[in-house]
Parts: C-alpha cells; sequence; structure tokens
C-alpha cells in the first residue's frame, strides 16, 4: 500500500461506518478499512467482487437507494468524476453523513470542498463541505 493510501485509510479509518461509492476494481482502501474493524459497504453499478469484511450493494449514486447510506458516518468515492460528485453530497446529506472524494488528476471538485494534502503521491482528499446541510 502507498504512503498516499496508508494516509487515506487512516484518515477514513475514524468512521465506524462507511460507504465507497464506485468501487470498480479498486477494493484495497475498503479492505484496508474493513481490517481496521470499520464496517464497509461498497456499491457500483455494476456487480463487482469484493473482499472479505466489505458488504457489496449493487447501487446508482444517480439514482440511490436511500437504505444503503442511511446508517453511513461517510461516504467517499476514489477518482470521483466531476458529474457524480453533486450525486455523492447528496447521498452523504441525506444520511446526515460526512462526505469525501479523490479525483483523477486534474479533475476539478465541483462542490464546495476543504483540500487535504495526502503524503506520498500528491494525492488530495476532498471533504466536502456541509455535506449535511446540502
Amino acid at each position: 500500500m502507498s504512503d498516499s493510501r496508508d494516509t487515506l485509510v487512516g484518515f477514513l479509518a475514524r468512521y465506524d461506518a462507511l460507504v465507497e461509492v464506485g468501487i470498480g476494481e479498486r477494493p484495497d482502501t475498503a479492505a484496508a478499512l474493513a481490517d481496521r474493524g470499520c464496517a464497509v459497504t461498497a456499491t457500483d453499478v455494476h456487480r463487482r467482487s469484493v473482499p472479505d469484511g466489505v458488504a457489496f450493494v449493487r447501487d446508482d449514486v444517480t439514482d440511490p437507494d436511500p437504505a444503503v447510506y442511511a446508517d453511513a458516518d461517510a461516504v467517499y468515492a476514489l477518482n470521483c468524476p466531476p458529474e457524480l460528485q453533486a450525486p455523492l453530497r447528496a447521498v452523504a446529506a441525506d444520511a446526515d453523513a460526512d462526505c469525501l472524494f479523490t479525483t483523477l488528476g486534474g479533475d476539478p471538485a465541483t462542490v464546495p470542498v476543504r483540500r487535504v494534502s495526502l503524503p506520498g503521491d500528491r494525492t488530495t482528499l476532498f471533504v466536502v463541505e456541509s455535506a449535511t446541510h446540502a
């Protein structure tokens, strides 16, 4: 695991229950969180394999099932494209959960955020401001 991934997991591990939106083929963050005792649910629009200790629910954040997010303390996405940031923020707000994401390369944040620089490969974690009051 890279330094930035370790730091990301350390940052997210302060939450007891998390939902990762759009897990794709990158289950290592969810697995590391589960290994630290966090309750992790992964979602994606396609059926995905997830590691032991991680629950999977097929869901589309643009047309979400609110029950998937209801018990989350935080909702996060890795490599979140600009067009999914507002829906991500909305599901987190509806669940009264914190909202966090990373982007790909030079993609901008399209919702109000606080930036947290992670060491290692210069990853930026975007912490959505007022997600619970959106």
